[in-house]
């Protein structure tokens, strides 16, 4: 079996019940426990019966420490708290699992991930850069690694590995860059330094993202399958994707566009996807709404993003996130 594990509340539902049902599909030994931040995401979950979900509640993994933690904490901050904590959980609580990958909710997978664990072999830990291009590359200062993928086996290197992170994350997760660290990624920085087998993915067709696509060249085959630089696309991160309340999609912010225009075969299946994923929800709760963003109120993010000083734009995302 493969033991993945994500986290989300029924704002990311959509993305969440998409990126599970493309991990299936390429990967049919998959199983994964969704940490579901609200009720009526573990309710919705458990309706659609999927049986290769374990479900987890908040009220399950909450430790004293992080109730502690959690009042300080913007919900953003504190999912981001939780990203070491489920996997530590999970190797905590259930011996059968070898290695745990901790996945983002708003991946999409396209075809199989064998060859990302064929490279990862038997290290105790594979992680995944930003891979930014030169355009991006005052980004990195935020941190190298991108915390969408991250693997730890249960072995010495790994787990000890991971109960830093831990601690690391209910010490100090905040949406700002101070003393070399940010959020729960810029730790990862330090990770091909203080541990001995740590393996950071090669893979093309791993890790592609809105920050780096344009360093790519994307075709679809006749048998359908994505290629990045002729290499089959194993996942995409569809970060800043908005699903809008009029049925339509923004697909990426104006800054991801100086990189050119968007992979559109790839934007394309990930649509039909999530569209999917609304209808299956729907078809539960004919009047679920939540995830869907208003078209005004994206509309002028998007025109703040393309003309507003990047210094402003900071402060704007540290007051969104605060509310």
């Amino acid at each position: 079996m493969r033991y993945f594990c994500t986290l989300f509340d029924s704002n990311y539902l959509i993305k969440g019940l998409a990126m599970l049902r493309s991990l299936r599909a390429h990967c049919d030994d998959a199983v994964v426990y969704v940490l579901c931040m609200d009720t009526q995401t573990r309710e919705l979950l458990e309706k659609l019966q999927l049986s290769h979900i374990r479900c987890i509640s908040l009220a399950e993994i909450e430790t004293p420490d992080l109730l502690e933690v959690k009042p300080d904490r913007s919900v953003a901050e504190y999912c981001w708290t939780l990203s070491p904590c489920l996997p530590w959980y999970i190797l905590q609580h259930y011996p059968d699992v070898d290695v745990i990958t901790y996945l983002d909710a708003d991946l999409y997978f396209y075809s199989s991930l064998q060859p990302v664990f064929d490279e990862i072999g038997d290290a105790s830990v594979a992680i995944i850069e930003h891979r930014f291009p030169q355009q991006f590359k005052h980004m990195e200062v935020r941190g190298r690694f991108c915390v969408e993928w991250v693997s730890f086996r249960r072995d010495e290197e790994g787990m000890a590995c991971l109960k830093h992170w831990r601690d690391q994350c209910i010490e100090w997760c905040f949406y700002r860059l101070e003393e070399n660290r940010m959020g729960d990624q810029k730790y990862l920085d330090a990770w091909p330094r203080d541990f001995n087998s740590v393996h950071i993915i090669q893979h093309l067709g791993a890790g592609v993202a809105p920050w780096n696509f344009g360093q790519y060249r994307f075709e679809q085959r006749k048998d359908g399958v994505q290629t990045v630089d002729g290499h089959p696309l194993i996942f995409y991160h569809f970060h800043q994707f908005q699903l809008l309340s009029n049925g339509r999609f923004d697909r990426i912010s104006a800054a991801y566009k100086v990189l050119g225009k968007e992979p559109e075969t790839v934007y394309k299946q990930y649509e039909v996807a999530i569209s999917r994923a609304l209808h299956e929800i729907r078809e539960l709760v004919p009047d679920f709404q939540n995830g869907l963003k208003s078209v005004t109120r994206i509309g002028a993010q998007r025109v703040a993003q393309a003309l507003l000083p990047r210094i402003v734009k900071e402060w704007l995302k540290k007051f969104v996130n605060a509310v």
